[in-house]
């Protein structure tokens, strides 16, 4: 059984990626403004990782300077910020499936960054260094074909046809013009590359504070605080400010406390048990269950061109992360060499001697 634990931790968290795509789009179709819905959700990740924070790193005396200050604002404002009020936005002109899916085109926008900041090295006489390139444009088409091919749609889910016109009415599968949906296809690929660029910066700057707990506290209360000057400059209307016992405080406490809050840790223990590459494998399980749970209970259509994008789409990510892994063994081995032989040289040293 401990050793199922990973597997069945990371099924959870995919699961919960896929009710945050799920709950955001409901949250969106019974009105709710998006940037409203981000600044509660800053809001309540906040309060949520603060106490973790206080008591788990209470022993961590890392300093806070003022330049580190001022560089978690700006990495909060351009990843944080940006980003999730653009995926809020584009929620209103795409689907749910479309929302889980576009975030697997994620690893391959970062590879690609990396690349252009010179964090990740890339050879294209190695199989790993082809693997990776193959797999990100794999990937990246495989999102564009999702997005922009439907082609027919598959006949085995239509059920209830009787009744399918008036569920289409009042759901979230409310049909959306060509225009739209190329708008929200857009300002989704945005919000995922400032999550991209987000995720870049994350390294130098857990460097300089080696506090992850509080490194994420402070970055969601900045990007609160951000959120909600930019909140009060599109919303003027006090009404839209309300949060009732009803599915919008059900949408913002899931996505703040539970995707930010709980998957935080799992990520970090699966990590710890079977490293950096065995979380990110299950990233293509939300596409999977938020077509399941979109086509069950909302009877949203699927067509032969999202599956064959979404092929496209996994495939890509699965010959990013093989041709990683392979190269993360390759460079382990030679660290391995090269510490053998420094060994080696001092033993001769001391026979010499």
């Amino acid at each position: 059984m401990e050793h199922h634990k990973p597997y069945i931790a990371m099924l959870f968290v995919s699961s919960i990626y896929a009710g945050m795509a799920l709950f955001s789009k409901v949250a969106s179709d019974k009105g709710m403004n998006p940037y409203v819905f981000v600044v509660y959700r800053q809001a309540f990740a906040s309060v949520a990782i603060a106490p973790l924070a206080f008591f788990l790193e209470s022993n961590k005396t890392t300093p806070l300077s003022c330049n580190s200050l001022i560089k978690i604002f700006f990495i909060s404002l351009f990843g944080l910020t940006l980003s999730l009020n653009l995926y809020y936005v584009a929620i209103n002109y795409t689907t749910a499936t479309f929302a889980s899916a576009s975030t697997n085109t994620i690893p391959a926008i970062t590879f690609a960054m990396a690349i252009c900041f010179k964090m990740e090295i890339i050879s294209i006489r190695q199989v790993d260094g082809i693997a990776k390139v193959f797999g990100s444009v794999l990937g990246v088409s495989g999102a564009l074909v999702y997005a922009f091919v439907k082609g027919p749609s598959i006949k085995f889910l239509n059920w209830y046809s009787a009744i399918q016109s008036q569920i289409q009415e009042s759901s979230s599968t409310e049909s959306y013009s060509t225009t739209d949906q190329i708008k929200g296809c857009l300002i989704m690929l945005s919000a995922n590359t400032a999550w991209s660029l987000w995720l870049i910066l994350q390294s130098p700057i857990i460097k300089q504070y080696p506090s992850p707990l509080r490194l994420t506290t402070l970055q969601c209360f900045f990007s609160c605080i951000q959120s909600t000057i930019f909140a009060v400059a599109m919303e003027r209307n006090p009404s839209a400010w309300k949060l009732g016992w009803d599915m919008h405080l059900v949408a913002v406490a899931y996505c703040g406390v539970i995707v930010t809050g709980l998957t935080y840790w799992l990520q970090l223990w699966a990590i710890e048990k079977k490293g950096p590459v065995f979380p990110a494998m299950f990233t293509p399980l939300s596409l999977i269950i938020t077509v399941i749970i979109s086509a069950f209970l909302w009877k949203e259509p699927l067509h032969w061109g999202s599956i064959g994008g979404g092929i496209l789409l996994v495939s890509g990510l699965y010959i990013v992360l093989w041709g990683k892994k392979r190269e993360d063994a390759k460079n382990k081995s030679l660290i391995i060499k090269e510490q053998q032989e420094e060994e080696e040289a001092e033993l001769s040293k001391d026979e010499i001697i």
